[in-house]
């Protein structure tokens, strides 16, 4: 029954987007474009008949191609009629374009001119001459050059009727140039030499890229009819080929010059139908489906793609096609291996998204951008302008030379990174509006070659030994050498082997720059490119995370080791009524997610460490937050409050026992006890037995309900601590990419907004649910992909269900949906009920109460979603454009200040961590309503006085927890809260930004007439300051409350 609503619900929307992206064949749409090509052929009627033409009317061109004897007299084309998407009524939106198939004469061409690119230097001779008529039309806006499928030696002409439809927005004609019967097809065989220079000493080489790309101009006009006759009158092949366009346009790497594009695919379904593996029976989606197959298991740039003969299929006997009358063009040589490799892969990962996907995949296949920003791993520019080594052999051979060093930096990254990568693909895309043919082919580097690149694993990528052949095998250890020059060197491996090796010797904390080090030693070696030239998205954002030099997340091991003894030691306890039977780390810095996991404080310890006194020594501390449980008992107390004692008291007694059996420093308050143990402050928590059982579901509802809070609190951070990093070591780029989302909301203030453990989930989904995309396996993509769920997901109309361990039921997921589809209704009838505007559910919170119950509250949201959109725009132009400073990625976090109604601007001296502040916030706008100078009652590091003193003396200096950010926020809160709205960065920010808030009908009355005295907000505002004193630098006014026509606050 649910496989039968996913169907009827991705039907509806299949048919919903069809009609959204179709064009029309309306009258306006007709008329314009019958009236263009009129104005195309008139255009054309005028130039004179026998008019000379030579290589002067684009000398650069024919030059750089290499051809000679290229004159020719002007005649008439023998035919222009209109071919392509627009003839057979598949246009998809928005790229509105219609082809004007135009055959050249044959009288203009010798029957040799397909030697040495005389025919491709006449045919931009000829359409040189039509651009310059087609100028004086008043009719045409403007014409500008373009080539067919990047191919430079190809130009077409772009045609943009001077009228414009709001149905048709961009519509724009391509003048397309034919060859029919130009030229004897066995002159054309691909193992014919065609191109004199094409040659190895003097052996002359095959010209099969050459060949083919005239015998495509020769066979355009019939694979064009061929297509119209399949297409015509058959609606559902017609939508099936529109939503094939649709998603491959969704996916940079595939709809490329070397893979797939609109023509391609409807000869693939042409094909399909002339072999009968589509018939009029199946629906859209059933021949969308069958031709993804097909894709998959046809390797088109092995065999080739052949149209099939008119009446049957005449085989070789090796099963192959022979090339008769019907097949004399390969109409995919274009497609590369790396290329085809890329769409096998995206065609898998649709058929996957059918098949597992809610909703039949819709969303997934037909409304996610997959564009190379967000697929890739590791995105890499090399700019390549004015580089003569990419054209030293002339610019057109067998293939452009741009093609060729495709290739070449494919081969040469594909063996130097092995198994470190799963895929490879280079594009370079060489085409934009403002190139001028007649000047040449010399500018067509302009725009960067662009390389992305799918690791294997992240183990594998993070390796630091690439292993090469043993020493006996001589022929292959002197290749390795000479591959990887002064890298190379022979070692012995613990298992006795002796073999060629490179290392790349790296701390932990940064092994994901390796295969940035070994693409930069790579093209530096054999292409002999500048660090300068080679643009590695990898590490631009690690300036974000590092303090003190250095990525905090290294002292994560000692961390590890010291919470072990820790446990260990707890569990050893003997003197306690009830002895300890487990130990659970709860904080971020155990599962790897904290933005600055503490470092080892040196006074924290039973020793205090003088030697690194010397240093700048803090004098706060973060104590790490552990769950112990105790062994069963029936003597425990009923009430919430004796239990609460009970376990103090428990706690005094473990801290009593570890100072007494190992000297550990111990600290006490009535809600909390602090263990210091090299250099780190444990904080215990202890778990009572009647919340275990939380744990077994051996209690009912009411019995649920007698829980202590604090109970179900530490039930519920045990359960999401155990399976986050559970998580952590089955994807070890999860950490990092958390610590950058968790980083990027602090720094625009959100951190009151979303709690750790919600963004934790989030990051979670992306790895957990990655279709269409595969997992991502770096910082940067991972972040990317966080940004778009944050922007993209309808948080309004969906969940976000979280199953990380895959064990949610059918009956689970019923169960969520029913408690968020009450939250919504509840909502919808009490519009104050702010809450769960952010539907996180996971097994153990199925009605998301832990993590989002109050906020994002639905203005949060919305805010948060609009700088989530912003964020993820700027990133995915920072990967793919050529942006090489910093400013610009420092920018993702740097929060506009100017979007709130006042700011508050902080000491940065007085943050208890200084160096974790990115950036120092400044205003230059608003009005400045107060000024603070700092105090000296707090010094965030140890004073050279205190160092002085007793070491005893120097503990008692040590702050746990100390954090003047959360207790200004607090008071402020506490005293406006019905005012103000309070943005703040807990991770080191030194702003706060401040919103109105709504007011009650008697606080809005004081507050006009306060405004009417001139008193309010900034007396307000005064106040905020002085709660402050010491820690508050400067607060701005930049937007007063806004009154409405009846003197409402807005």
């Amino acid at each position: 029954m649910e496989t039968v609503t996913y169907t009827d619900s991705m039907g509806f929307k299949v048919q919903e987007l069809l009609k959204e992206v179709r064009l029309e064949h309306s009258p306006a749409v007709t008329k314009l474009v019958d009236d263009t090509v009129s104005s195309i052929k008139s255009a054309i009627d005028k130039i004179p008949e026998d008019l000379q033409v030579t290589a002067d009317w684009a000398a650069g061109f024919v030059r750089d191609i290499g051809a000679d004897k290229v004159e020719f007299k002007f005649k008439k084309p023998k035919s222009i009629e209109i071919g392509g998407s627009y003839s057979i009524g598949c246009v998809a939106k928005p790229d509105v374009n219609v082809d004007l198939l135009l055959r050249l004469p044959k009288e203009c061409f010798h029957e040799k001119d397909y030697l040495n690119y005389r025919y491709h230097a006449k045919r931009c001779l000829y359409l040189c001459v039509i651009k310059r008529y087609l100028k004086s039309s008043s009719s045409i806006q403007k014409v500008e050059w373009s080539a067919l499928q990047n191919e430079a030696r190809k130009p077409v002409l772009v045609v943009y009727p001077a009228k414009k439809l709001d149905e048709a927005p961009g519509l724009f004609i391509r003048i397309i140039p034919t060859a029919t019967s130009l030229f004897n097809l066995l002159k054309l065989n691909l193992e014919r030499n065609n191109v004199r220079a094409h040659n190895i000493g003097d052996v002359p080489q095959p010209t099969p890229k050459y060949n083919c790309s005239i015998l495509e101009d020769m066979f355009l006009e019939e694979n064009s009819h061929i297509v119209k006759k399949t297409f015509s009158g058959w609606n559902e092949l017609v939508e099936a080929l529109i939503l094939l366009k649709v998603w491959a346009r969704l996916r940079s790497s595939i709809y490329a010059h070397d893979c797939l594009n609109g023509f391609l695919i409807s000869i693939i379904l042409s094909y399909l139908v002339a072999k009968g593996k589509i018939n009029h029976d199946m629906k859209a989606m059933g021949i969308f489906r069958a031709t993804l197959k097909f894709i998959a298991t046809h390797p088109f740039w092995k065999v080739g793609l052949y149209f099939p003969p008119a009446d049957h299929n005449v085989l070789s006997k090796e099963g192959n096609e022979q090339q008769n009358s019907s097949t004399h063009v390969n109409l995919a040589f274009r497609l590369a291996s790396f290329a085809y490799t890329e769409l096998k892969e995206e065609v898998e990962l649709t058929l996957r998204c059918l098949e597992k996907c809610r909703d039949g995949g819709f969303e997934e296949i037909f409304a996610t951008k997959i564009d190379n920003a967000a697929k890739y791993d590791y995105c890499i520019r090399l700019n390549l302008k004015d580089n003569s080594e990419v054209y030293a052999l002339g610019f057109c051979l067998d293939d452009e030379c741009w093609r060729v060093y495709e290739q070449d930096v494919y081969s040469l990254l594909n063996q130097g990174l092995s198994d470190r990568a799963k895929s490879i693909r280079v594009i370079w895309k060489n085409i934009n509006s403002e190139f001028n043919v007649e000047n040449g082919l010399s500018g067509f580097d302009s725009e960067p070659l662009f390389v992305g690149i799918s690791v294997s694993s992240v183990e594998k990528a993070f390796s630091v030994v690439d292993i090469g052949p043993n020493a006996e095998k001589k022929d292959e250890a002197l290749m390795f050498r000479k591959f990887w020059g002064e890298k190379a060197e022979l070692r012995r491996f613990q298992d006795g082997k002796i073999a060629e090796s490179v290392v790349w010797e790296s701390e932990q904390w940064t092994r994901h720059l390796i295969l940035k080090r070994i693409i930069e030693y790579l093209l530096g070696r054999h292409l002999s490119l500048l660090k300068k030239d080679v643009v590695q998205i990898v590490d631009q954002l690690d300036f974000s995370l590092i303090h003190g030099g250095k990525d905090p997340i290294s002292y994560s091991g000692r961390l590890l080791g010291t919470f072990e003894e820790f446990s260990k030691r707890l569990r050893s306890i003997e003197d306690i009524p009830l002895r300890i039977s487990s130990v659970q780390p709860l904080d971020s810095a155990f599962r790897f997610t904290s933005v600055f996991p503490p470092e080892p404080h040196p006074v924290a310890n039973k020793k205090v460490d003088v030697a690194r006194l010397h240093g700048v020594t803090s004098s706060c501390v973060h104590s790490l937050e552990v769950m112990i449980q105790l062994e069963g008992s029936g003597n425990w107390p009923m009430d919430d409050v004796s239990i609460e004692k009970t376990k103090s008291v428990f706690l005094l007694k473990i801290a009593e026992s570890l100072q007494d059996n190992w000297g550990m420093t111990c600290t006490a308050t009535e809600e909390d006890v602090d263990v210091f143990m090299d250099g780190y402050a444990f904080r215990l928590r202890i778990l009572h037995e009647r919340g275990l059982s939380l744990v077994n579901r051996e209690v009912g509802l009411d019995q649920t309900r007698r829980v202590s809070s604090g109970d179900k609190k530490l039930f519920v951070h045990s359960q999401h601590a155990s399976m986050i990093n559970g998580l952590q070591f089955r994807y070890p780029i999860f950490g990092p990419v958390v610590r950058l989302a968790k980083r990027w909301l602090a720094s625009h203030l959100f951190s009151p907004c979303l709690s750790e453990e919600a963004v934790e989930l989030l990051v979670a989904d992306l790895f957990l649910k990655p279709l269409p995309f595969n997992v991502p396996c770096s910082r940067i993509t991972g972040f990317l992909r966080f940004l778009r769920l944050l922007a993209e997901h309808d948080w309004a109309f969906s969940p976000l269900v979280v199953d990380i361990n895959g064990d949610l039921s059918q009956n689970d997921e019923k169960e969520i949906d029913d408690n968020f589809t009450q939250s919504r209704k509840a909502y919808e009838e009490n519009t104050q009920n702010e809450s769960r505007a952010m539907f996180l559910a996971t097994a153990y919170d199925k009605a998301s109460e832990a993590w989002t119950s109050c906020s994002p509250n639905p203005l949060e949201l919305k805010r948060l979603v609009a700088y989530a959109r912003s964020s993820a725009n700027l990133l995915t132009k920072l990967i793919l454009q050529n942006q090489t400073d910093s400013l610009g990625w420092e920018c993702l976090f740097r929060t506009p200040l100017s979007l709130y109604d006042a700011v508050i601007l902080l000491h940065g001296e007085k943050l208890p961590y200084p160096k974790r502040l990115l950036f120092t916030s400044e205003l230059d706008q608003g009005r400045h309503v107060a000024h603070g100078n700092a105090s000296n009652a707090f010094h965030p590091f140890l004073l050279p006085a205190d160092v002085k003193g007793s070491l005893e003396q120097l503990k008692t200096k040590l702050m746990v927890n100390f954090d003047p950010l959360k207790c200004f926020v607090g008071d402020v809160q506490k005293e406006f809260s019905n005012r103000l709205k309070l943005w703040y960065d807990s991770l080191g920010g030194d702003a706060i930004g401040l919103t109105w808030e709504q007011s009650k009908k008697r606080e809005r009355e004081e507050e006009e007439e306060e405004e009417l005295e001139g008193k309010y907000p900034v007396d307000l505002l005064r106040n905020v300051g002085e709660l402050g004193k010491g820690f508050v630098r400067d607060v701005y006014l930049l937007k007063a409350p806004r009154l409405t026509n009846e003197g409402k606050k807005v």
